[in-house]
């Protein structure tokens, strides 16, 4: 294996004749008696993997997981390079993967990036029109899918797309099967020399309003996050991860993928979000990296079981109450006491969903209900708020095990620098900040200043050096009175309440603030009481006056939800237009 220059494309390599690099729980598979491979970077040596061999967990046909050694990893690494080069004429050719998490997304992405060409990630349940902008606007010349669904979908958009592979192909479709394209033999594997400066990846952002912009990012900014990331201190070799947000979003590429291949850690891949309980139940894993959504709703859905059992609630409340204070360092004899002999009977069955040994849950990607961080923090679950964005690789910030403030997103890493600037906009800058927008000079021009700052569109203050966010700098409501209200901490409030599944408020130039919601609760002067209740401590002004319910929840699929599960919220008053023109039409209910 041909070794890399001093400023090396080091992630590419890092899987290849390691062991129990991406692995997870489960039996431990024979040896071969290789030694752990240690790489440099030009100024320190890196070790990775711990000399233990484990399994990859991967999903297999939806009913179980399937496990795959490291050797096996490796080799189907091997094999793709010769897919990678058959799409590429020079380094810096773009190959688009739009997979589920697993291993053939880690084997494609070894391959591509050990070859110096650059990986365009799309999302699997992405709509095909907007793959299909991806793919035009990147210039990919290849692109691997799942299933033949997808390439289906692109023929009929047109213009024409690129080389299209399946990992499953029906017989007789016509589609390309990747087993069949890839040499029976795995090759010897090549790696080209890179600079730090080389691209490495195009993401495009989600896209909650417009067309998606392709964020450039080199191997130096990805490794430079992944490596101040391990500095945290927060995961650790003999970690258990797993992963389930998708790979085609930096902050699980970067948490859940490369920050434990650096480590040595182990991953288990699951197999969807409906069947995550299980997951979590099975695989038992150490760390997780989520949305806030899901600990939103697993809280909800707590608080609903205690609603059946008044003593438990009581018990429950009192325990929450008590670990409150001893995570801020003011517990004294009656709470240490309570905590003694409650926690563990009360905490326990709520913790065993998740699995019953995990130590941290790292939440970003949306702002996090303080209360709910709270809430596990007091049953003895640290969780860990953290902030980033795709332009930064993705982590700017994140709460620490030894000084957790739910309501800020926590410190900078240590090679990222922070600042407040004009109109109170948080401003960020390091070795880990993107190159820009691909093909967009004028964006990127608007976020990226000459000497070198982010500009993150999101409001904040720094307090005893935790960044506090406080809403986005242009996503402020006005009514018509004049009044004004960060609508997302209004959202939050009133998702508070577990009768309110998802919600966006309406309020821009108009009289009052409407709320449009999922529950399954129908009586709107209901809905409206208690949206209200959760508002108390907002200016009276701020006040929900009409309810829009529907019991559809808004998803992917639906074109209402991101693949990161933002609410698009031009897509949802779009789709509720009409009541919401009747809403104003007939009149606030007080």
């Amino acid at each position: 294996m041909r070794r890399p220059g001093p400023l090396a494309a080091v992630m590419a390599l890092t899987l290849l004749g390691a062991t129990g690099l991406i692995a997870a729980c489960g039996a431990p598979s024979p040896t071969d008696g290789r030694t752990p491979i240690t790489l440099t970077d030009g100024s320190t040596a890196m070790q990775w993997g711990d000399g233990e061999y484990g399994v990859v967990l991967v999903p297999d046909d939806g009913d179980t997981l399937t496990g795959w050694a490291p050797l096996a990893v490796e080799i189907a690494a091997h094999r793709m390079t010769t897919l990678a080069i058959d799409a590429s004429d020079a380094t810096g050719d773009r190959v688009a993967l739009c997979l589920k998490n697993g291993i053939h997304w880690v084997a494609a992405d070894q391959a591509a990036l050990a070859l110096g060409l650059v990986v365009v990630p799309l999302y699997v349940d992405d709509n095909p029109e907007n793959v299909a902008f991806c793919l035009e606007n990147s210039g990919a010349r290849l692109l691997v899918v799942e299933t033949g669904r997808m390439a289906d979908a692109l023929s009929k958009l047109g213009p024409a797309p690129p080389r299209i592979l399946c990992v499953t192909a029906e017989s007789g479709s016509g589609h390309e099967q990747i087993e069949r394209a890839l040499p029976k033999e795995a090759p010897e594997f090549e790696v080209v020399p890179l600079d730090e400066g080389t691209l490495a990846t195009i993401c495009y952002t989600s896209g909650t309003v417009g067309r998606p912009k392709g964020v450039m990012l080199t191997h130096g900014n990805i490794l430079a996050n992944v490596s101040a990331c391990e500095r945290t201190r927060l995961a650790r070799p003999d970690d258990v991860f797993l992963s389930f947000l998708p790979l085609s979003h930096m902050f699980e590429r970067t948490g859940g993928y490369y920050l434990p291949l650096s480590l040595g850690a182990k991953v288990a891949y699951a197999r969807s979000v409906s069947q995550l309980a299980e997951d979590l139940a099975s695989e038992r894993p150490t760390v997780i990296f989520a949305v806030p959504r899901v600990f939103e709703r697993f809280a909800s859905r707590v608080n609903e079981a205690l609603a059946k059992a008044p003593a438990r609630k009581w018990l429950f409340e009192l325990v929450v109450a008590a670990g409150g204070r001893a995570a801020r360092g003011e517990a004294g004899m009656i709470d240490r006491l309570v905590l003694a002999l409650l926690r563990r009977r009360i905490a326990s069955p709520v913790l065993a969903r998740l699995g019953g040994r995990m130590r941290i849950a790292v939440l970003g990607g949306a702002p996090l209900d303080p209360a709910i961080a709270r809430l596990f923090l007091a049953l003895g679950l640290p969780v860990l708020q953290g902030y980033g964005m795709t332009e930064a690789s993705p982590v700017i910030s994140v709460n620490r095990l030894e000084n957790n403030v739910p309501e800020s997103v926590g410190v900078p890493l240590d090679n990222v620098e922070v600042r407040i600037g004009a109109g109170g906009e948080l401003l960020a800058r390091g070795p880990s900040i993107m190159k820009g927008y691909w093909n967009l000079p004028d964006a990127t021009a608007k976020t990226l200043d000459s000497e070198g700052w982010l500009h993150t569109g999101d409001l904040a203050e720094l307090r005893e050096g935790k960044i506090f966010i406080s809403g986005r700098l242009k996503d402020v409501l006005v009514l018509s009175n004049g009044e004004k209200l960060p609508p997302q901490d209004v959202e939050i409030a009133i998702l508070g309440d577990p009768v309110f599944e998802q919600g966006m408020l309406i309020g821009e130039g108009r009289p009052f603030l409407t709320l449009v919601t999922v529950t399954r609760e129908t009586d709107e002067r209901s809905l409206i009481h208690r949206a209200n209740e959760r508002l108390r401590g907002f200016p009276r002004y701020i006040r929900v006056r009409r309810v829009i319910s529907t019991r559809d929840p808004w998803t992917v699929e639906n074109g209402l939800l991101t693949p990161t599960l933002k609410v698009k919220r031009e897509q949802v008053q779009k789709k509720f237009g009409r009541n919401i023109e009747e809403a104003y039409a007939s009149g606030a209910l007080d």
